[in-house]
């Protein structure tokens, strides 16, 4: 009779344990393991990244802007950087434009601002690398970046110019990595 109650108590036992680990299984239900690209992205692996265009007057923004966006594809670890006859996948792209706006200015001098905000568009199309006429995804990205306005202010765009494109950079390879 002993033998009968001590299985049916470790049966129980056994029960409640997987009862109570139920829950911790579910709390995990809507994650997958892996990557979570675009099913239109799903064969590419590898992406080059060729000069962009710069259709603004800023000197060397392509050198910059092309830096920033191999840059990020590295960093987020979804793609692979190769050369064009090794890719899946080639992503051109230009940047559009670069315009600037003041943030704040002086109580004194309406004129003159204190603090400026950059705005950088870059616009960009990954192609097949086996059919360039084939589109698998483009889109514009945006980066924002603030200044100070001081006496040189040449040199105060050029160093927040980095910034800004590295934001775009960001929103561009979310948006391959991610859909969105």
């Amino acid at each position: 009779m002993v033998k009968i109650a001590t299985s049916s108590v470790s049966f129980f036992i056994v029960r409640l344990k997987l009862l109570l680990l139920l829950p911790l299984l579910a709390s995990c239900a809507g994650y997958r393991l892996g990557n979570a690209k675009p099913t239109t992205l799903a064969r590419v692996k590898t992406i080059a990244v060729p000069m962009f265009a710069n259709d603004t007057q800023h000197p060397k923004a392509e050198v910059l802007a092309t830096s920033a966006v191999s840059s990020a594809v590295s960093q987020d670890g979804t793609f692979r950087i190769t050369n064009s006859e090794h890719a899946d996948a080639i992503l051109s792209g230009r940047i559009e434009n670069i315009a600037y706006s003041a943030i704040r200015g002086s109580r004194l001098d309406t004129v003159h601002p204190d603090e400026l905000s950059n705005t950088v568009t870059l616009t960009w199309t990954l192609t097949d690398s086996t059919n360039p006429r084939h589109i698998l995804a483009s889109g514009a990205s945006i980066g924002i970046s603030q200044l100070f306005v001081d006496p040189d202010l040449q040199s105060a765009r050029n160093n927040a110019l980095p910034d800004a494109l590295e934001r775009a950079a960001e929103a561009l390879v979310s948006r391959l990595a991610n859909g969105f």
